[in-house]
């Protein structure tokens, strides 16, 4: 993980916080000293970031379009919500420097962290029926065996669970978002190779339908990005509290 040096100003606002017992109570009392490391951290982490004014241009143009206001009623608008250009200004360009500094620090990674990630991105659509009674589960095994009805009809007609509204279709899901014991029997079965598996109260009856690998596109890129920046705040703001 990617260390990164103290802003004077963020650091220097942490230890006025710090020293303030009074505000730092208080910030305790209402539940807002971990927002507040958040955001310290992230203004740390940012500080050698800047917007171009090009940049500045587009996100400005963009932001009275969301709101469908023309450009000469921007400055009305502003009147009416007391508010200056500035104050729309800075929390939207905080934005632009937050997405460079994480390309900066791991945009160089995500492809490798991809790989790391990917058996639990991977997806599947499956069937199963869970039920109470493992003789139930034993009895629609060797149903389905011998072909005596659909996995479909005996979904419908047994399972406890909500597959039972879905005839027994669950999916897509990634691997990552199953239980363990069934994502593994899920994940080394063949498509429509029965597999079954105690979870907690539950006997299942599953069966594989169509796997489907992960891709490493820009919508991935980008979850995978915030994935790994989520992990360093929550280090930063770990560090900071301990210091607190």
């Amino acid at each position: 993980m990617n260390t990164v040096s103290a802003s004077p100003i963020a650091s220097q606002a942490l230890q006025q916080i710090l020293a303030d017992q009074t505000v730092l109570s208080l910030l305790k009392t209402y539940q807002l000293l971990p927002h507040l490391l958040r955001e310290l951290a992230i203004d740390r982490a940012i500080a050698s970031f800047s917007c171009t004014a090009e940049e500045e241009a587009t996100i400005c143009q963009s932001f009275f379009a969301q709101q469908q206001i023309q450009p000469e009623q921007q400055q009305q608008w502003l009147d009416v919500q007391g508010i200056t250009l500035e104050d729309v200004m800075t929390p939207l360009k905080r934005g632009i420097r937050i997405e460079k500094f994480k390309q900066a620090t791991w945009g160089q990674k995500i492809e490798s962290y991809f790989l790391q990630r990917k058996d639990q991105l991977d997806q599947v659509i499956y069937s199963m029926i869970q039920h109470s009674d493992s003789g139930m589960i034993t009895e629609l095994y060797f149903r389905l065996q011998e072909e005596e009805a659909s996995f479909a009809e005996l979904a419908t007609q047994y399972s406890q669970g909500l597959a039972s509204k879905t005839k027994g279709i669950i999916g897509p899901v990634e691997f990552g978002n199953i239980h363990p014991d069934l994502a593994v029997l899920l994940k080394h079965s063949q498509p429509q190779e029965l597999v079954k598996t105690y979870i907690g109260d539950w006997y299942i009856l599953a069966q594989t339908e169509v796997k489907i690998p992960a891709q490493l596109d820009e919508p991935m890129r980008q979850r995978l990005l915030n994935e790994l920046y989520s992990e360093w705040l929550q280090q930063e703001i770990s560090h900071i509290s301990l210091a607190a």
